[in-house]
């Protein structure tokens, strides 16, 4: 199996996984009235929970982050992530990783793709150096992110993100540390992108390859400046319209699993600062929509 990796590839594996996708950071849709600020207070009588909407990958010149972290950071004594970042370095997971996000039966990229979807690959592959047969086992999600993932690297982009800047503050500074979603939940999560829609996310990936230096450079100014106007017209109603499949999975189900996890976090003690990607927060479907729906106060900081 692992000579189906790209040369680029393995040190990128246990970091694939920091982002399911430009997609899942890139999305933002919101129905509440919107400040300067990228960090909630939700309040359940004199209890208190902030919520953080991240960037999982960023540029060293992005930092530092906007006042308002700093401050849910250090009213906090536990953080909360999407999952254990701490596990997604090890070897275990990566090969576990690799496991599920390639075909293990006589399924490979030609036999799921159309003409269409295969032909676009291959000429994007070949344009890199790489030829499509390196790749033919793996499963749309993989070819996918670590497309991404190269791109990103080119941009000066990291992983040491909103998240990962956090929890290695918080491993440093002795804060405890939870999560919101098994490691093994988001690896599926992440296998089963585009399963039955092959070709169009394929299509759909590959234009959006062509788009990141300008899209990520709208999304990290649209994030810092809490404008969701922005990041709604720049990003969701296109997604939305070329995968609602995608944008059910990837956020309104997590969302739905998430919430009952955050609300009883209202009856354990101490203060917890819970970051997770900003495209989980907002909108009709989103985590402070749906808290506020329940009757907690929601509050920018």
């Amino acid at each position: 199996m692992t000579n189906l990796v790209p040369r680029q590839q393995p040190q990128f594996l246990g970091k694939v996984l920091t982002r399911l996708m430009l997609m899942l950071l890139a999305l933002v849709y919101s129905t509440l009235s919107v400040a300067d600020t990228s960090v909630w207070m939700v309040r359940s009588g004199t209890d208190t929970i902030y919520l953080g909407g991240t960037v999982h990958l960023l540029r060293p010149s992005d930092y530092p982050l906007p006042q308002e972290f700093e401050e849910a950071y250090g009213n906090s004594s536990h953080l909360y992530f999407e999952t254990d970042i701490s596990a997604m370095n090890d070897m275990a997971t990566q090969m576990a990783l690799l496991q599920e996000l390639t075909y293990s039966d006589e399924r490979t990229l030609q036999s799921v793709l159309n003409a269409e979807a295969y032909e676009a690959l291959a000429v994007h592959l070949q344009s890199i150096g790489m030829p499509i047969m390196m790749m033919d086992k793996f499963k749309p999600g993989m070819v996918v992110s670590t497309l991404q993932v190269l791109e990103f690297q080119k941009l000066g982009f990291t992983p040491q993100g909103v998240d990962a800047h956090f929890h290695n503050r918080a491993v440093s500074d002795g804060k405890q540390i939870g999560q919101l979603e098994t490691l093994e939940e988001q690896i599926q999560y992440l296998a089963n992108m585009g399963a039955g829609n092959e070709s169009e996310f394929i299509l759909l990936s590959l234009r959006d390859l062509t788009q990141i230096s300008t899209m990520m450079e709208d999304l990290i100014g649209a994030w810092r400046q809490g404008d969701a106007d922005a990041l709604d017209a720049l990003f969701v109603e296109d997604m939305r319209e070329e995968s609602e499949d995608l944008y059910d999975s990837l956020l309104v189900e997590r969302n739905n699993n998430w919430l009952p996890v955050i609300e009883a976090l209202f009856e354990s003690a101490g203060t917890e600062f819970i970051l997770v990607g900003a495209a989980h927060l907002v909108g009709e479907s989103g985590l402070l929509k749906q808290l506020q729906d329940k009757g907690y106060a929601v509050q920018k900081i």
